[in-house]
């Protein structure tokens, strides 16, 4: 089987797992869904997804830590303040091999004091 080197930046185990912990979530795939259609924002976003913005904006977070989506604020010709958010460019590809390569880096002990 032919080898595949992978960056060294999918090889990072801290940005792997902030990734998959993101993606652990269905609300957060929910809004990754909807913000594949467009940019929203907080309000907007909320009222969709049927959760409280307080919520909405611990899961949108999660995905920004991860890379996954992206904050703007734009000023209105009224000078209301609106926060947007939209995807990231990003494109996940996941192998068995860069898996081993990656559970080489994860050290459990470190896992296990927090």
């Amino acid at each position: 089987m032919a080898e595949h080197n992978p960056s060294p930046e999918y090889l990072d185990p801290a940005k792997i797992i902030k990734i998959f912990d993101a993606l652990s979530h269905p609300v957060r795939i929910k809004i990754l869904g909807i913000l594949y259609e467009n940019r929203q924002y907080i309000s907007e976003l909320a009222r969709i997804i049927g959760i409280s913005r307080p919520l909405l904006y611990i899961h949108l977070r999660k995905l920004e830590e991860a890379g996954l989506v992206k904050a703007s604020m734009e000023i209105s010709s009224d000078g209301k303040a609106t926060k947007y958010y939209e995807l990231t460019h990003f494109d996940m590809r996941l192998t068995p091999q860069m898996l081993h390569e990656i559970s080489k880096e994860i050290n459990l002990e470190d896992e296990k004091s927090q």
